[in-house]
């Protein structure tokens, strides 16, 4: 069904017009709003069950193709915008949401005048004036899912006096969404992503730096041949100061109304000519060791020693009109200075070795006990959850795909005259697409994600953290059921979704449920950072 907005004079307006006047009267909404609120709130848990207050906590917290970015002083994560899909509609948000690391708690503050409502933005935290968050682009969907508006501005949150400001200047980046950007020594670089119309789409490779002393915008040209156009990359900054762009994901039509993704694992290395200032160069890069396997919708953070991590994915296998993904919860490292890559590898948690009593050699049962202890380290442990879809469909979801412990490693003969203790198999996140990603401290932080269970698309809320140094195991710090998601089938009736949104609705107030009508349906298949199956593929935001 079309999306249409009736203006005063009763007037269907056109799509575009359509998208512009939603955006407006939600702008219009956050004008009122003319303090700064903080509202400390439970950690991310959607559930179907629950009271209004809960389901309010779900719907603001559990989101995809989000912001999470690392506050370059404080102890604090901060998770901005997103996108949450319930099976009907998808919400799209311009909340801002604090994690306190220290305290393990969460926070939405408000600020008055924010940017409009979105997803599949990028956003870079630089330190100069206490800290800034710089957030440019990004997507905006009518309720029914059939238009998008590609936003173009650029915005700047203040971090120290919890401010937002518009930056307005001219030559920028036209509208887009998926597209990758990252700080440069005094610029912001901006590279790729896609637009959406009714009608067609389009990928970009094109380059643009913003000088954040003089807030102005130039496209730059480097010498060289570069990435084919393409959205949802890796971008990074190594080290000597040089920008790798890696993978991605674009799309062209074969045929009519047919149209085949391409999964990118190209890599390519972009150098500012020394002597030349605003002159660039593109080299194409043959990284050797353990390549990840082409995929889209992976997920990419820098760690303390400048390797590239990245995590998950989705590989997609099209035939005609069909998409069918295989969802992966893999880590790679990139070493820039060696041009290789490395296959992340957990070591397991350290066993606490205690004094062995001094007792008699040769008891009876201990060669079977060394046996025994030998095999239960070596042994891998999985704990498995399927996942039924309405139609029928059952999905598998594996967590704690690995057992920790002294696997490859001599046992010790340090034991105690009471029971041994049995290694406990550390929860590592499961397989996903669109993790978001932020490092702090040494410290990994993985939070939510998204897989597929036949046509139902769980999004995920959980929150992981890696110490990048020991890359021993995951630590849990909030747990999900995907079961406990609430998912609503497109067949259901008229009667169904008013009660739903109504129960949405429930003890909110007027602009949190006009807010609530930003909706947009599934594209469908998408991954993170990517378009959906038929409209964008999977892995463009």
């Amino acid at each position: 069904m079309r999306f249409q907005l009736e203006d005063s004079r009763g007037r269907l307006t056109t799509q575009k017009e359509d998208l512009e006047a939603l955006i407006a009267h939600f702008q219009a909404l956050d004008a009122r709003k003319t303090r700064i609120v903080e509202t400390p709130c439970s950690p991310p848990s959607p559930r179907k069950n629950g009271s209004e207050a809960a389901q309010l906590h779900c719907r603001g917290e559990t989101r995809l193709n989000a912001s999470l970015s690392a506050h370059p002083e404080k102890e604090e994560l901060i998770l901005f915008g997103g996108e949450y899909f319930n099976g009907q509609k998808t919400f799209v948000y311009n909340e801002l949401y604090v994690y306190n690391i220290r305290k393990d708690a969460w926070t939405k503050v408000e600020i008055p005048n924010p940017p409009p409502r979105r997803c599949a933005h990028q956003a870079v935290v630089v330190p100069q004036g206490g800290g800034q968050l710089w957030i440019f682009g990004g997507e905006f969907a009518s309720p029914d899912g059939e238009h998008f508006y590609h936003y173009r501005d650029l915005w700047v949150l203040h971090l120290a006096t919890r401010t937002w400001e518009q930056v307005r200047s001219p030559g920028g980046p036209s509208g887009r969404s998926g597209h990758r950007m990252v700080a440069w020594k005094r610029q912001l670089i901006l590279f790729g992503g896609f637009h959406e119309s009714t009608r067609d789409y389009i990928y970009y490779n094109d380059l643009y730096a913003f000088n954040l002393d003089a807030f102005t915008w130039s496209r730059l040209s480097p010498s060289g041949t570069g990435p084919t156009p393409r959205s949802g990359c890796q971008m990074t900054v190594t080290a000597q100061g040089s920008i790798v762009i890696y993978g991605g994901y674009s799309k062209q039509r074969v045929r009519k109304d047919v149209d085949r993704g391409t999964q990118h694992s190209d890599m390519f290395l972009l150098k500012a000519e020394e002597g030349r200032e605003g002159r660039w160069a593109w080299t194409r890069v043959n990284p050797s060791g353990a390549k990840p396997t082409p995929r889209s919708g992976f997920s990419v953070a820098v760690a303390p020693n400048h390797q590239t991590l990245l995590f998950g994915g989705v590989c997609d296998d099209e035939e005609d009109e069909s998409l069918e993904g295989h969802f992966l919860s893999d880590l790679h490292f990139y070493d820039p200075v060696r041009n290789r890559w490395f296959a992340g590898q957990l070591k397991g948690p350290k066993v606490e070795k205690r004094r062995r009593r001094r007792g008699r050699r040769g008891e009876p049962g201990d060669s079977s006990k060394q046996e025994l202890k030998g095999t239960r380290a070596q042994e891998p442990l999985q704990v498995a959850r399927e996942l039924v879809a309405e139609d029928g469909t059952v999905a598998t979801v594996q967590q704690g795909l690995a057992a920790r412990g002294p696997a490859g490693q001599p046992e010790s003969d340090d034991s105690d005259d009471g029971p041994s203790e049995a290694a406990v198999p550390a929860v590592e996140p499961s397989a996903r697409s669109s993790a978001m990603l932020a490092v702090k401290h040494g410290r990994l932080y993985l939070y939510g994600g998204m897989f597929e269970a036949g046509d139902r698309q769980v999004t995920l809320s959980d929150l992981y953290c890696l110490d990048l140094h020991k890359m021993e195991e995951w630590t849990v710090l909030v747990e999900m059921d995907p079961e406990s998601q609430e998912w609503l089938e497109e067949t259901d009736s008229e009667e169904d979704s008013d009660e739903v949104k109504g129960a949405e609705g429930g003890g909110e107030s007027e602009e949190d449920e006009d807010s609530g009508e930003e909706a947009r349906e599934q594209r469908p298949s998408a991954a993170p950072g990517e378009p959906f199956a038929d409209s964008l593929p999977r892995t463009e935001q």
